[in-house]
């Protein structure tokens, strides 16, 4: 059983699953990068005057925002009354002043301490304001590093929102020093196949190739392929493989992984799913950067086919417009200027 799993077992808590990360270029949503860990509330120690602090906790919802809850809802009374629902604002406000309390009362290396600054930093890191959620998850794995030691649950716990904060803030050679730690705990403690080790190991590879250490991503990417049980979670990677093989010239290869997953989504989504279009649009750009203009345009012209069965979809029209342009370039480079023509 993965670390995670068993820590969830020994408090009788349950996790939420974190909403999926933004491993695929933001103009297509052809990757669906892997399943990232379930939040492990922690309880923390009583502190003096009986009061109980909040659990540790994973980041929530990654990126959410308080936008939507800017203005305060209000509940109806049982008397008619009706009382403010906390805004996100509210909340930071309160956990700063928990913080500041447990600071004064039991310093900053107690147990509640760290607590309460890891969960003003989660806080933080759900309104938007990364700096300030870095920079308390900063102070917190000091803090817990000192107490708890390198090894210890809530150590890791803190250690990992940090690096997730690090990768929301956009400073991926940050996060690889975070991933990096704790891929070789994980493997060192249970295994280079557990689930979270696995899971670690793919945030390496996508920070580093972010990071523009291309050699490093792809071999922890094929590692983690290795690894990976979910066929969709094996193509997830294989786009991820792809992309680092591509930025670093590597386009035959490239090509290699992108015709795999284009075979996968065609046998379980068909071939007009809008997230077969994009791999099979991508597989076109991919002959395109290697030089195979011919094989770019018969793969090009093949999904644009494919996509204008399924024009009726929104987003498949946006695509479809892409393919269109990438199409004419490649008729263009292979001296099909008639056909180009046709298309532009």
């Amino acid at each position: 059983m993965s670390f995670w799993r068993a820590l969830l077992r020994e408090t009788g808590l349950k996790g939420a699953v974190r909403p999926r990360s933004a491993d695929a270029p933001a103009s297509s949503r052809e990757e669906h990068p892997a399943k990232q860990p379930t939040e492990v509330p922690v309880p923390s120690p009583t502190p003096a005057g009986g009061a109980i602090t909040e659990p540790l906790s994973l980041s929530e919802e990654r990126g959410e925002t308080a936008i939507a809850q800017a203005s305060a809802t209000r509940t109806a009374e049982p008397d008619g009354a009706s009382v403010p629902v906390p805004t996100s604002g509210m909340r930071a406000v309160s956990l700063e002043r928990t913080l500041r309390s447990l600071v004064e009362r039991l310093g900053t290396e107690h147990p509640d301490t760290i607590t309460a600054r890891n969960n003003l930093a989660t806080k933080y890191a759900q309104m938007g304001r990364r700096q300030a959620a870095v920079q308390q998850f900063e102070l917190a794995l000091a803090e817990a590093v000192e107490v708890f030691g390198d090894e210890h649950p809530r150590t890791e716990i803190i250690r990992e929102n940090l690096a997730w904060a690090y990768e929301d803030a956009g400073r991926p050679e940050d996060a690889v020093k975070q991933w990096e730690v704790l891929l070789r705990e994980r493997e060192r403690q249970f295994g280079p196949a557990d689930e979270d080790t696995v899971e670690a190991r793919i945030r390496l590879a996508v920070c580093y190739r972010r990071s523009g250490r291309l050699d490093a991503a792809v071999v922890h990417y094929e590692r983690a392929i290795d690894d990976v049980s979910s066929t969709e979670q094996r193509e997830d990677l294989r786009l991820g493989l792809s992309a680092a093989q591509s930025m670093s010239g590597r386009y035959d290869d490239a090509i290699a992984q992108l015709r795999m997953v284009l075979a996968g989504r065609r046998r379980r989504l068909g071939k007009s799913h809008l997230d077969t279009l994009t791999v099979h649009h991508r597989l076109g750009r991919a002959y395109t950067q290697a030089g195979r203009i011919d094989e770019a345009v018969e793969v090009l012209r093949d999904a644009y086919r494919a996509a204008m069965n399924s024009f009726g979809d929104p987003e498949v029209r946006r695509l479809t417009l892409r393919m269109r342009r990438d199409l004419a370039g490649a008729y263009n480079a292979a001296g099909r200027h008639r056909e180009a023509n046709a298309l532009l």
